[in-house]
């Protein structure tokens, strides 16, 4: 995520920062900022838009509400990249494997 985010311009950072504001402080969050992904083992994809572009932020829920984030992209078709969905869930199990508490 770090490595994302640094690839980023000021303007698209607070965008995206803004959105994940928006998720944790709303109860009932509206679908063009934060979804689930069908077909998959529970990664939620944070949608931020700006200037045209489009960039999501893959994640999933730790606990009842921790939001672990695992990857982030720009996206240029509607459709998000089988690869990033691999990744996050990737991710989401080397998290699980090494978070026993």
């Amino acid at each position: 995520m770090k490595e994302f985010l640094d690839s980023l311009s000021g303007k698209e950072v607070q965008k995206i920062d803004w959105v994940m504001r928006v998720v944790a402080e709303t109860q009932l969050v509206p679908a063009e900022y934060f979804e689930k992904l069908r077909g998959t083992n529970g990664i939620w994809a944070l949608r931020a838009q700006i200037s045209g572009l489009s960039f999501r932020v893959l994640g999933f829920f730790s606990g009842s509400n921790a939001i672990v984030l695992t990857n982030g992209f720009s996206k240029k078709t509607e459709k998000i990249p089988g690869r990033e969905i691999e990744l996050a869930q990737r991710r989401k199990l080397d998290y699980l494997r090494r978070d026993k508490r």
